[in-house]
């Protein structure tokens, strides 16, 4: 497809008009949902859960990482072998940063000065963004092609899981050198954090290839000290054609109180207590839940199914599904959070 970038806004169903985010109110919340077939990536706002901006020209997306200051949506560009900087105010890609080789996920700094990068294509890398001038500042070597990437809350390391090679490296965000790394018998899926209550990281949740649920590691130890399978599915509710990737899809609420973790063996979305891993409830959420990301009053999660080409909007207390969002995008998978602030 050509690589041509238009802004497309949409009317709410309230007929209300819905105005370029650089005119909404401080702190306007979006969920960016890339699309990992098509060529387009899609906003929805969290108030109105519908569709309010496009931007396209970008095939395969394969991951978003907004800025902190919500002016730019960086994005994993697997069709170009690049990272697509999108202005907000426009909607518009306006720059291509050449990657080494095909990214997957993507992650950035919480304040704001790199975007880490994951090249899944052997040898496999991270490669990292300085923002202030959109190129790359280095490149860090890992064992293996690097599935996903993401930054600790605290901005402290970038923490890269392979599938392959089957481990998770750490990663000094000041030296952007290795600091350390753990092997796995299973392949490394989704990861997410939780935090002490000085804000630094607790512990590593990592979903496992060809596991229903995750792995529990302690970032101090650097051990695995536990092991959650989700609830047992019964044949007769296995969904068919799931896939390989039984658990895909996991996330902490800012708050620190919930873990949210998608299982596409049953389509189905599980909800556990922190810190002490309580199940609380799982609801069905629709076909293929791939991905999730959360408002930051921890109220909702935005779980992206790439069977339904839709986003299911999940009360995460309730653990209830309060609406389904059609995109109108193909195979939507991984999402973020965008605030658009001063």
């Amino acid at each position: 497809m050509a690589n041509t970038h238009r802004l497309t806004w949409t009317l709410a169903a309230s007929s209300l008009l819905l105005l370029p985010l650089t005119a909404a109110a401080q702190g306007t919340v979006r969920i960016v949902q890339t699309n990992s077939a098509g060529d387009n990536v899609h906003i929805i706002d969290p108030v109105t859960n519908t569709v309010v901006g496009e931007v396209t020209g970008i095939e395969r997306a394969h991951g978003a990482a907004p800025s902190p200051d919500g002016r730019s949506i960086y994005v994993a560009n697997e069709s170009t072998n690049t990272v697509d900087v999108v202005d907000v105010a426009m909607l518009k890609v306006t720059k291509k940063i050449a990657l080494v080789g095909r990214p997957n996920n993507i992650a950035a700094t919480p304040d704001g000065r790199k975007v880490y990068v994951a090249i899944a294509q052997s040898p496999g890398a991270l490669q990292v963004i300085d923002t202030s001038t959109n190129e790359i500042s280095a490149t860090i070597s890992v064992h293996g092609g690097v599935h996903n990437t993401y930054v600790t809350p605290d901005g402290k390391y970038a923490v890269a899981g392979t599938i392959g090679a089957r481990n998770i490296t750490v990663v000094d965000t000041a030296t952007d050198m290795p600091v350390w790394a753990t092997y796995w018998d299973l392949g490394i899926r989704p990861m997410t954090f939780d935090t002490n209550p000085d804000g630094s990281t607790r512990r590593i949740y990592a979903q496992l290839s060809g596991f229903n649920g995750f792995g529990v590691l302690d970032f101090d130890t650097r051990k695995e000290v536990d092991r959650i399978e989700y609830p047992a599915v019964p044949d007769d509710q296995r969904t068919p054609g799931h896939g390989g990737n039984t658990a895909h899809g996991i996330g902490v609420t800012p708050d620190n109180r919930f873990l949210v973790a998608n299982s596409s063996l049953n389509s189905s979305v599980y909800v556990y207590s922190l810190p002490d891993l309580k199940l609380v409830g799982g609801t069905r959420v629709g076909h293929s839940p791939n991905w999730v990301t959360m408002t930051p009053d921890s109220r909702y999660a935005y779980i992206s199914l790439s069977g339904n080409n839709s986003v299911a909007v999940l009360d995460i207390e309730a653990v209830k599904v309060v609406t389904t969002i059609e995109t109108g995008g193909q195979v939507p998978k991984r999402n973020a959070t965008l605030i658009v602030g001063p």
